[in-house]
């Protein structure tokens, strides 16, 4: 089928913030081997925000593909795979040497292991959480650690700290843990303006101190999620219906 008219640049618009998202990690790739991980993070994020336009966009214009699925599914490969695990083995892991190499595939492995995953159990999971850390969330993990570096000198321990943060990183992307998504979250529905107001506050707090937000927020995330798996831990089962295929399968 052709497709014609304003279809047809409705259908390439999702695709061309794909695209942008690509670029943004390329270039954060350039930036990470000149040494500017500054800049190189800052771009990062404008390629985060791209990730999570297109497929509103999509949405939005009726142009949902499973060609777009696997396009996105390669860009993030590059902005939120490769570009992170090089730019934190360049800042922080590059002094462990072999080790340091090992730990930033393994978050590259993990990440593209997860995307993997996220493509086969689309309908199998609740719409209101993630399986695992997603990859732009463990993205933001360590452009959060990045940052953070650039303003404080971690010293010594900088590189001790970063190997155990990236592992982390990295096996939450491919457990089962569930991650909030907030799509249908019926406290959301119920308090708009309360989320409103917060989304608005932590927005300005993160333009004015993104070197120390970023990583702050992205962590508590993480460790509240954590701390609510822990307490539902006997029926987070219920949120992934993967126990029935199996048994189809046997």
């Amino acid at each position: 089928m052709i497709i014609q008219g304003p279809k047809k640049v409705a259908f390439f618009l999702p695709n061309t913030f794909t695209a942008l998202n690509m670029a943004c990690g390329y270039a954060s790739i350039i930036l990470a081997f000149k040494g500017q991980f500054y800049f190189a993070a800052v771009v990062l994020l404008l390629g985060a925000i791209f990730d999570m336009v297109d497929g509103r966009v999509a949405r939005m214009t009726g142009t949902q593909s499973a060609f777009g699925e696997q396009f996105d599914s390669m860009s993030d490969v590059i902005s939120f795979g490769v570009a992170p695990a090089l730019m934190i083995y360049l800042q922080l892991l590059n002094g462990l040497g072999r080790v340091g190499i090992v730990l930033s595939f393994a978050y590259l492995l993990c990440g593209a292991l997860r995307l993997a995953r996220f493509n086969a159990n689309i309908d199998k999971v609740a719409s209101n959480f993630f399986q695992g850390l997603p990859i732009p969330g463990a993205a933001l993990g360590i452009v959060g650690l990045v940052l953070f570096s650039t303003e404080f000198d971690l010293g010594k321990f900088g590189a001790p700290i970063a190997a155990g943060y990236c592992f982390l990183y990295s096996i939450l992307m491919i457990t089962n843990i569930p991650f909030a998504s907030f799509k249908n979250s019926e406290w959301v529905r119920r308090n708009k303006k309360k989320v409103l107001a917060l989304i608005i506050v932590v927005f300005l707090l993160l333009i004015s101190y993104e070197q120390v937000m970023i990583f702050g927020v992205i962590n508590l995330y993480v460790l509240s999620c954590l701390v609510y798996a822990f307490k539902k831990r006997k029926n987070i089962g219920e949120l992934f219906s993967l126990e029935e295929e199996i048994d189809e399968e046997h």
